[in-house]
């Protein structure tokens, strides 16, 4: 069984035992936390919501706040002397998936 989960604006598919990266929470460590279940799928049986399924929540246990690789943005314009050098690191958070339903 397998679900499609609302978590912050985006869409992810999920699964029971399942451990994603999504875009930082603001939850602490350890904390159990519950999200809205557009769509299920269990077999062959689809069940969709308009826009979420009733009493159906996926629930998530907070492992890590983890941050990406460092990117480099640099803007340069020829002939003119101007040059900016930015770095970028984006954090995000571990979840994994105890259970849905």
């Amino acid at each position: 069984m397998y679900a499609i989960v609302n978590i912050s604006g985006r869409q992810y598919k999920v699964e029971a035992g399942q451990t994603i990266t999504v875009d930082r929470l603001n939850a602490e460590i350890g904390e159990e936390l519950s999200f809205p279940v557009l769509m299920t799928v269990d077999g062959g049986k689809v069940k969709t919501g308009s826009p979420v399924i009733k009493d159906v929540v996926a629930k998530v246990k907070v492992l890590s706040h983890v941050r990406d690789k460092k990117i480099t943005v640099f803007k340069y314009k020829p002939k003119k002397n101007e040059r900016k050098k930015q770095g970028h690191r984006q954090p995000y958070t571990k979840i994994t998936v105890e259970s849905i339903g």
